[in-house]
């Protein structure tokens, strides 16, 4: 047999001359890991010798890899998953993999989503971002969750719990005995558990011994303006707080504005606390509990790229946060006499 000529070469050139399918030459080209070794690499040598390029879509109709892993993103105007993203892509982009963002509405549309990926076989795996799974019957196609809870396919995450228990027990251990919590939830949360977050208050004001106040607990959705607000309506308490735990950093600072308009001093009169170590915590001397963000979409994507290969991912990981002390926080006035 010859080479063709005086024509593109396509990928039923390259299937003829090594003497395989055009789906078995499209899946040694795409690195399946089914095709043998010997076959791949005669695949691979013949497509050199005709210069032969690979088509992603191609390969995909071919019935091989498309190269490519969707993102399932609930928002895309927030830090915490921008941070998340940026890790993931990089991960990816080492492992030769191309990243397809998708941002899902509410828990209709993120389910749907999840239903209709693997069918659709427009990528070869799926990373879910900080939302629940229930389950995946996606076949080959594996599913990883990142900064989300705990679930039954491979995930990435933090323990809420013991980050909820940093801050709140570096406020009691200042002195501080009326403390409030600003709980940022999820509108589209599934799961009726509270969150560890609200748990770790809930847990610390109990083992200190320190009466558990509804009136001190604001739910918002996550947001700063929303923490402002959140803030405004503590101040109206006839009691109002000397310590304020939010659940993330940008509901933090929400609440520092408010404080501020209503000329109150930051921590001499108010201590605040925040969880995440948003770029502007450090700027704004915010005292937080810092998860790795971007260290967690790395290691979804090394996950999915294991995947991928044959490898086993493993079954999740949780990564330590870490008490990050600055100056939004310290004893309540009265220790300090």
């Amino acid at each position: 047999m010859s080479a063709p000529t005086e024509r593109a070469v396509n990928l039923a050139d390259v299937a003829r001359l090594a003497g395989v399918s055009p789906a078995t030459a499209s899946r040694a080209l795409g690195g399946h890991p089914h095709v043998a070794a010997a076959t791949r690499e005669r695949v691979r040598r013949v497509a050199d010798e005709l210069s032969y390029v690979v088509s992603p879509d191609a390969s995909r109709l071919a019935g091989g890899r498309t190269g490519r892993v969707a993102a399932l993103v609930p928002h895309l105007d927030r830090w915490y998953f921008a941070a998340l993203l940026d890790g993931l892509a990089g991960a990816l982009r080492s492992a030769g993999l191309d990243l397809l963002v998708r941002c899902v509405g509410g828990a209709a549309d993120r389910a749907e989503q999840l239903q209709r990926m693997p069918g659709r076989r427009v990528v070869d795996a799926v990373v879910a971002l900080a939302f629940e799974v229930d389950g995946w019957d996606g076949a080959d196609v594996p599913l990883v969750t990142v900064g989300g809870p705990p679930s039954t396919v491979p995930f990435v995450t933090i323990d809420d719990l013991a980050a909820g228990r940093q801050a709140m027990d570096h406020l009691i251990h200042l002195g501080h005995r009326r403390i409030a919590m600003i709980e940022a939830l999820d509108p589209d949360q599934r799961s009726e558990e509270p969150v560890g977050r609200r748990v770790a208050y809930e847990q610390a004001l109990a083992q200190a011994g320190l009466p558990q106040d509804q009136d001190l607990v604001a739910t918002v959705d996550w947001g700063g303006v929303e923490g402002a607000d959140a803030m405004a309506r503590l101040l109206g308490l006839r009691h109002p707080p000397t310590a304020v735990y939010a659940h993330s950093d940008e509901v933090a600072l929400g609440a520092i504005r408010t404080l501020r308009r209503a000329g109150l001093r930051i921590p001499d009169d108010v201590s605040v606390i925040g969880v995440d170590d948003h770029p502007l915590a450090e700027l704004t001397d915010l005292t937080t509990v810092r998860q790795p963000v971007r260290e967690q979409g790395a290691l979804a994507g090394h996950m999915v790229a294991t995947a991928l290969s044959g490898g086993d991912p493993g079954p999740g990981i949780v990564l330590p946060t870490q008490l990050v002390v600055r100056g939004s926080t310290a004893p309540p006035r009265e220790e300090r006499r």
